[in-house]
């Protein structure tokens, strides 16, 4: 059996009217200390998007969404964080926020690959 180390993550939900609260999960967000790695994948439901709020800026959106996937990356396009590690440019990304993109409660678990547990998380609690 391969060895499994700990991981957390969190899901991305779009808040489209933050004052009416409703929600909907877009992406997920993975860091796992022992392999000094950090992921995200978002997928933008734009049918979702469009029925809790007809007027919602779509592309505004999806940039907050691939901003946070650039974080993660790290490179020229995460901006300051760029230089950061991993558990750090994670941390800074599940800090509670009031805008239409927000990181919800994180959660941990097992992995021999966190790579493919954001691929699996993905498909399991967004898409």
């Amino acid at each position: 059996m391969s060895r499994r180390d700990v991981f957390e993550y969190a899901l991305l939900r779009v808040v489209p009217r933050v004052e009416r609260g409703e929600c909907f999960n877009a992406g997920v967000v993975v860091y796992c200390r022992a392999k000094s790695f950090v992921a995200a994948r978002t997928y933008l439901d734009e049918v979702k998007l469009k029925a809790l709020d007809p007027a919602a800026d779509v592309r505004g959106v999806r940039a907050a969404l691939h901003a946070v996937e650039g974080v993660c990356r790290g490179g020229d396009d995460a901006g300051q964080a760029s230089g950061d590690e991993p558990g750090r440019r994670f941390r800074w990304l599940i800090a509670p926020r009031s805008t239409v993109v927000q990181p919800g409660p994180v959660h941990t678990g097992l992995t021999a690959d966190p790579a493919a547990e954001v691929e699996r998380l993905l498909a399991l609690l967004v898409r």
